[in-house]
């Protein structure tokens, strides 16, 4: 008598319905992996700024003036994203700028524009003109970056000022 085998596997319809499950799951979740990891940096910005207006505080505290980013002593460390700025221009020969040349990766931010409905007119990067006793007393610095590496929109920009007000004043990241 013959013994029949049993034959263990799967057909190649099994195997062609298993990889287009794959497929169709791969293109729903990887665009949304993409706008989660461009929101993530926007943590270079933000933390940066923060850095920034430490160390005005301090230079202030010895001085009595807030002061620009070579009196204050601060440099962004590797290969920063964004562009740092304290006098509204992406590129500058003042030595207020520090930061790699982000404008050719998309259009300039709107510094004085309106993002999500909040007004951030004034917060214009800037530092203040000194007063008659040689003070600047005011400052606001910019940052914007081209953090979903696309370059036909715009860039992702926040400023800070003296008050530690944080506006996130354009979005890189679509929705």
């Amino acid at each position: 008598m013959l013994k029949l085998r049993s034959k263990k596997g799967f057909t190649l319809i099994e195997l062609m319905i298993v990889v287009a499950i794959i497929g169709i799951l791969a293109a729903i979740a990887i665009p949304n992996f993409m706008r989660f990891q461009a929101r993530s940096r926007t943590t270079e910005a933000r933390t940066n700024l923060g850095a920034i207006y430490t160390a005005q505080v301090s230079f202030f505290g010895e001085g009595n003036s807030f002061g620009f980013f070579p009196q204050i002593g601060w440099g962004p460390t590797g290969t920063p994203r964004y562009h740092y700025t304290m006098d509204a221009a992406l590129l500058g020969i003042n030595n207020t700028n520090v930061g790699a040349d982000v404008s050719a990766g998309g259009t300039a931010p709107a510094w004085t524009g309106n993002f999500n409905g909040a007004a951030v007119n004034g917060a214009v990067p800037g530092l203040a003109a000194p007063n008659a006793a040689g003070q600047r007393l005011a400052f606001t610095v910019g940052a914007a970056g081209n953090v979903d590496t696309s370059t036909t929109d715009g860039l992702d920009a926040w400023v800070i000022n003296d008050v530690r007000l944080l506006i996130w004043t354009d979005s890189d990241v679509s929705n």
